[in-house]
């Protein structure tokens, strides 16, 4: 059993988890944060990383968690119970499908760092496959579930690849999703942008666009990027 991933206020058990620790769900997680929302739901948590990061920033109540793969939903119930904020982290072992139907509450932020590489081929894994691949959740499903479950006013925030970046602003709009914010991330100046961070709600408005860099060079990191995560991560 490896040692948790730890970080200045929690650790991460995630030896159960196909989809480790990585730069992407931190991100998420400290770009997303808000102190005003009451409510929050994370849609596909594996490790349960960016809800414990919300629940450390944030005041709400209630922290709702989803995920579908058994393994990675236990350690992720496990993380939340062994943090300090166990009274407001909840997991459920479901599908977002599953979860839409049977929930009538709404939520004023959601968050997901969903599945990935559409144009990857799969690998023997099915765990490491149904975390990583869209085909596990395609955008459509996400969308219609997020545009169910979302608050009048709520949020909408998620990391994708940057090349899928036109497609899902694109397919949220028959959800009644518009983009509100765009974060463009590239790991060094000379590397191609990666990610995308991305930020939707019901109301149309102007969207406001940035860039983050990573680094400046192997292990030095910018101090945008440090002042975003710098809550988080034990050694900044």
């Amino acid at each position: 059993m490896s040692a948790p991933f730890q970080f200045k206020e929690f650790a991460v058990a995630q030896d159960q988890c196909a989809m480790k620790i990585g730069t992407d769900g931190v991100l998420l997680g400290a770009w997303a944060t808000s102190k005003t929302e009451t409510s929050i739901l994370d849609i596909g948590t594996g490790t349960g990383v960016i809800a414990l990061q919300l629940a450390q920033r944030s005041a709400a109540e209630i922290i709702d968690a989803i995920e579908i793969d058994g393994p990675a939903f236990e350690q992720a119930v496990e993380n939340f119970e062994n943090s300090p904020w166990g009274d407001r982290l909840f997991g459920y072992h479901a599908s977002l499908q599953e979860f839409a139907e049977e929930i009538e509450d709404s939520y004023e932020l959601i968050v997901s760092n969903p599945p990935f590489y559409t144009g990857a081929f799969p690998s023997e894994d099915a765990q490491r496959n149904k975390a990583r691949f869209e085909d596990a959740l395609p955008f459509a499903h996400l969308l219609a579930g997020v545009s169910h479950l979302l608050a009048a006013k709520g949020r909408f925030a998620l990391i994708i690849p940057f090349q899928e970046e036109t497609k899902l602003i694109e397919s949220a709009l028959p959800y009644g999703l518009h983009l509100q914010k765009c974060c463009r991330v590239r790991g060094n100046q000379n590397s191609p942008v990666k990610r995308s961070l991305l930020e939707f709600s019901f109301s149309k408005t102007q969207p406001a666009y940035s860039d983050l860099q990573i680094e400046t060079e192997r292990h030095v990191y910018t101090k945008e990027y440090t002042e975003l995560v710098q809550d988080f991560y034990l050694k900044m």
